[in-house]
């Protein structure tokens, strides 16, 4: 037996709910994400981890221009003093800060492999040397001069800051992604000089809406580049509500190769899409035969990407071939938009884009001020300095007769000249080589310039219009250096529209166009055999099950299905099962109830029209283009009330037709007496006492009805051998002598027979 819990002393054991102990608990944890991993913070768009390893660099003087240091050391600092979770985590951070085609502005300059754009790893951390970029350096920035406030770390031996001053829009130029608990951010890269624009006209119009400043700010600007092509108006939407998508495709372009021949070479992926996945997936889709129209694809790139496609043949659309890419791979990726951030590094906020600039417009406020502040002390603090120096050399015999004869000369010394506390150490701390005569005049010049500097900084501090001119400034001279001339600076993402395409055309080219024969059961199960094949003696099926239909297509085709609840479905000849089981239950692509059976079944062509009945002789003329069902529901066409089931489908031709019900008794009448519909119950075809509708068909008087017999040959009678039926609609008929005793008119153009009532 196990060792026994022995409970404390009376009095201490206090019980809690299970439900209130978890729901603390997992609240806590909750928080503790949100709060301290995924979300980035507003102001500097950073995350924790992001920010300590910064914070940990710069304490390294890992400053750009300066010598490198080892990753390992790094990941060790910050590890040890900072954020104290795995050496393998941090350091993954710390490779993606400095991933070129992760980060459009990268903060962290990296030495060694640091992976690359086909998804290899980074090399171990004692390989792989690291310092900050100028990018990383604007964001720390002023930390040294009360711009921000700190907090302890972890152990409590230390200090790190709660937010970096950020003198760059670190949030939206780089981007963040993240998943909390019960929420996630996803926010793509842009383009810093944008930004800055965007900035300056929301200092001088601070009510502009964040439709207003896509003026300024078009889009994302990813790293890799690409091209969106969503409409402008969806952009905005984006923008405005902080939530949406971003459709980004590959660059491509067309090589001509001689003799009227061409490659498509792609030179730019979309964003965080690894190249060598990306190829693979092709080549899988070629293997399939579902890239009709590609012949090969190669990676030939360097240090840029080229991806080489090869079509099928010379006269292959270069634009359908691109559709049919973008439609089966991440040549065409959806970057997701989520401005979910912290505000004030507290609250979890989703904002658009003025909100998230105005966030870090009023950051660097608040930094300009305190930083402002802290130099006003240090100025204060240096000029009463300057004062003691300037008492002593106009007293220099006097202080150093003291200094030299007293044994506690400071509070002499105060006494004597009025000095403070700062004074008198800062004349005692003196050298003696301060004491030259050259000293005292630029301590006069240094006290002149520290007073007008004085005077500049109150009046900054105590004007919101100064601040924001200084603000202004700083901006300006950031647009500069990050310029659309310059080489990181100038957009590499670019907009266009996706070219308009026949969905028909885009899906036939994603299908190898082969001839099949779509064979259907009893039972409702179905297949595609290859091939057009006219002897169904050799096709197998299940115990108790037969054939029902089968017809010639192609796989490019659209097949219809009409069930006997009223309803067309639609599918796809490619996505049938092959000819050498028994297929699959039509129920396994639709949605399609348990009773209801397959009346009829034939390839979709367009601009036919319909007859479709009941079994209680009620029935209509549908156009064909009006029946395409696009989802597994289906397209409700002949509306029936229970116990009544769709019972017959003909293909219109010819302006006579014949219905036959379950009692053998036939009527002829002219089509013009059936009204044409897209939906409903339509009218009476005939009239019973007790049984119903069998089947219907059409024909032209001309050619007489036609029907196939029980041994296969196909029998007519002429429009004088049909008199005896001739007569009007939902007229109850006379016994059809002579017809097949199912009762059905299986050479009818539909292909298909009805369901035995």
């Amino acid at each position: 037996m196990g060792k026994r819990l022995i409970p404390p002393d009376k009095g201490t054991v206090e019980e809690v709910a299970l439900r209130e102990a978890l729901e603390e608990r997992y609240l806590a944890y909750a928080l503790s994400t949100i709060m301290n991993r995924a979300l980035p913070d507003a102001r500097d768009g950073l995350k924790p981890v992001h920010r300590r390893i910064l914070y940990g660099m710069r304490l390294l003087r890992l400053d750009p221009g300066s010598a490198f240091k080892k990753s390992a050391k790094v990941v060790g600092d910050v590890m040890g003093n900072f954020h104290p979770h795995g050496d393998q985590a941090i350091y993954d951070a710390l490779v993606r800060l400095a991933q070129d085609f992760a980060q459009r502005y990268p903060l962290v300059d990296g030495q060694g492999n640091f992976g690359n754009i086909d998804g290899d790893n980074a090399a171990a951390m004692r390989y792989t040397e690291a310092r900050l970029t100028e990018v990383a350096r604007l964001l720390i920035d002023g930390i040294d001069e009360n711009a921000v406030d700190f907090r302890p770390s972890y152990d409590g031996t230390g200090e790190e800051p709660i937010v970096l001053p950020a003198a760059f829009p670190n949030l939206l130029a780089n981007g963040s992604q993240g998943i909390a608990v019960g929420m996630a951010t996803s926010i793509p890269p842009h383009n810093a000089a944008e930004l800055c624009d965007a900035a300056l006209f929301l200092i001088d119009n601070p009510k502009a809406r964040s439709r207003t400043l896509l003026k300024y700010v078009k889009g994302p600007d990813f790293p890799t580049g690409g091209v969106i092509v969503d409409p402008p108006a969806e952009i905005e939407e984006a923008y405005t509500t902080g939530r949406g998508s971003f459709r980004v495709r590959a660059r491509w372009h067309q090589e001509e190769t001689g003799r009227g021949t061409y490659v498509i070479v792609i030179t730019e992926m979309p964003w965080l899409v690894q190249k060598s996945r990306l190829v693979e997936k092709i080549a899988e889709l070629l293997n399939d035969k579902k890239l009709p129209l590609v012949a090969d694809v190669r990676d030939e790139s360097a240090e840029d990407v080229r991806l080489v496609i090869e079509p099928r043949a010379r006269n292959v659309d270069a634009e359908l071939l691109m559709e049919s890419l973008f439609k089966l791979t991440e040549l065409e990726n959806r970057i997701p938009l989520n401005m979910n951030v912290l505000v004030k590094g507290r609250i979890p906020t989703v904002l658009g884009l003025t909100e998230a600039l105005r966030e870090w417009l009023d950051h660097r406020r608040d930094v300009l001020v305190r930083r402002s502040k802290h130099r006003l002390a240090a100025i204060e603090h240096r000029l009463e300095m300057l004062g003691g120096f300037l008492v002593a050399y106009l007293n220099l015999d006097k202080v150093i007769k003291i200094i030299r004869k007293e044994d506690e000369p400071k509070p002499v010394l105060m006494k004597t000249f009025k000095l403070s506390d700062v004074q008198a150490d800062a004349i005692l701390n003196m050298r003696l080589r301060n004491l030259r005569r050259l000293e005292e005049m630029e301590i006069r010049a240094e006290e002149k310039a520290l007073r007008e500097e004085r005077s500049k900084t109150k009046s900054l501090i105590g004007s919101t219009d100064q601040q924001w001119k200084t603000i202004t400034g700083q901006i300006k001279e950031l647009k500069t250096t990050f310029g659309p001339k310059t080489d990181i600076g100038k957009r590499r993402t670019t907009f266009s529209e996706a070219p308009e395409h026949d969905e028909a055309a885009i899906e036939e080219a994603m299908v190898v166009r082969e001839p099949i024969t779509v064979v259907v059961s009893d039972k409702g199960w179905i297949r595609a055999l290859r091939g057009h094949v006219t002897d169904m003696s050799g096709v197998t099926f299940k115990t108790d099950d037969a054939l029902k239909f089968a017809f010639p297509t192609e796989t490019t085709a659209k097949i219809l299905i009409f069930a006997s609840n009223g309803k067309f479905y639609t599918l796809d000849g490619s996505k049938l099962p092959g000819g050498r089981g028994h297929g699959e239950p039509v129920r396994m692509y639709f949605d399609i109830e348990q009773d209801a059976d397959v009346v009829a079944a034939m390839a979709y062509q367009g601009g036919r029209k319909f007859l479709v009945a009941s079994h209680s002789g009620n029935g209509f003329v549908v156009p064909e283009d009006e029946v395409l069902g696009t989802t597994r529901k289906g397209k409700q066409v002949l509306n029936l009330k229970s116990p009544d089931k769709a019972a017959a489908l003909c293909t219109v031709d010819g302006e006579l037709a014949a219905a036959i019900g379950a009692n053998r008794k036939m009527v002829i009448f002219g089509l013009d007496q059936v009204p044409e519909m897209t939906r409903g119950r339509g009218v009476r075809l005939q009239k019973y006492k007790e049984k119903g509708l069998s089947d219907v068909t059409t024909f032209k008087a001309s050619e007489g009805l036609s029907w196939i017999d029980g041994a296969g040959r196909t029998q007519t009678l002429s429009i004088k051998e049909l008199k005896d039926w001739r007569g009007k609609r939902a007229d109850a008929g006379r016994i059809a002598q002579g017809l097949p005793k199912n009762n059905k008119f299986r050479g009818t153009p539909s292909g298909g027979k009805a369901e035995d009532e």
